[in-house]
């Protein structure tokens, strides 16, 4: 691919990436000076891609959001994941037992990605939603990623991102997340307090394939209020089962024995 076509296409995704659940809206001028481009180069870019439908205008605004054929693109990759298939009994089981919000992620590079979830039916929950793109440092799902990656790679992400504190119980301190990854591995899931969301509780545990090597991540939140050491203990028992269930199903042997 020639230098300037391998240019465009980065910015391309680079503009996809701009839009999110809290921004699904965003003018030219606001993605350029997200990107550091020019808004000239950016309105040209965001206006080819709309006449290619992977962006939408709204005819009123002006402002940009993802189109339709995004859309199919995610739907053909989400159909291809035999995790999510393979999970969903499970997850609707736990849901039953824990009346709780049951997510299940995936690693897309130094991030996890919500690829399922089954909300609580009760009125005060943990909403977390599907597509959202999270840190790996911050909540109980990113760490037992971190926790379970192959030593380099683990190392590798750690040196590549900055600890940005998202509550007053993130862990910022790359030495006690170290020694607090140490400890997951050894038990097998991860809890954390309020890490990512204020006064929520999540538990997580690792979902691994045919080489051993983990390949998602289901997990349990809800309000810490309703997560007391009782709870958090017999909620860890299931989800345990869950994971290790999944991970049989998914062709791993060793993790799940």
């Amino acid at each position: 691919m020639k230098p300037d076509k391998a240019q465009t296409l980065n910015r391309a995704v680079r503009i996809l990436e701009c839009f999110s659940p809290e921004h699904p809206e965003m003018g030219v001028r606001e993605v350029a000076r997200m990107l550091e481009l020019s808004t000239s180069a950016t309105g040209r870019l965001m206006m080819a891609m709309k006449e290619l439908r992977i962006l939408n205008q709204n005819p009123t605004t002006k402002a940009y959001s993802i189109g339709a054929r995004s859309l199919a693109w995610a739907g053909i990759y989400l159909s291809t994941c035999d995790i999510q298939a393979m999970a969903m009994p499970y997850m609707e089981d736990l849901h039953h037992t824990t009346r709780e919000t049951i997510s299940l992620y995936i690693l897309d590079g130094d991030e996890r990605v919500c690829i399922e979830r089954l909300e609580s039916p009760q009125n005060v929950r943990i909403v977390a939603r599907i597509g959202r793109r999270l840190p790996l440092y911050a909540g109980s799902a990113g760490k037992v990623f971190l926790a379970f990656l192959p030593g380099a790679r683990r190392e590798e992400i750690l040196k590549s991102i900055e600890l940005v504190p998202y509550t007053p119980n993130t862990i910022i301190d790359k030495s006690i997340l170290q020694k607090e990854l140490e400890k997951i591995w050894v038990d097998g899931y991860a809890v954390s307090y309020g890490e990512w969301t204020p006064e929520a509780t999540g538990l997580a545990a690792p979902i691994f394939g045919q080489q051993e090597e983990v390949i998602a991540v289901i997990t349990i939140s809800g309000p810490s209020q309703r997560f007391n050491d009782d709870v958090i203990q017999d909620y860890c028992v299931v989800l345990n089962e869950a994971a290790r269930q999944i991970s049989a199903s998914m062709g791993s042997r060793t993790r799940s024995n």
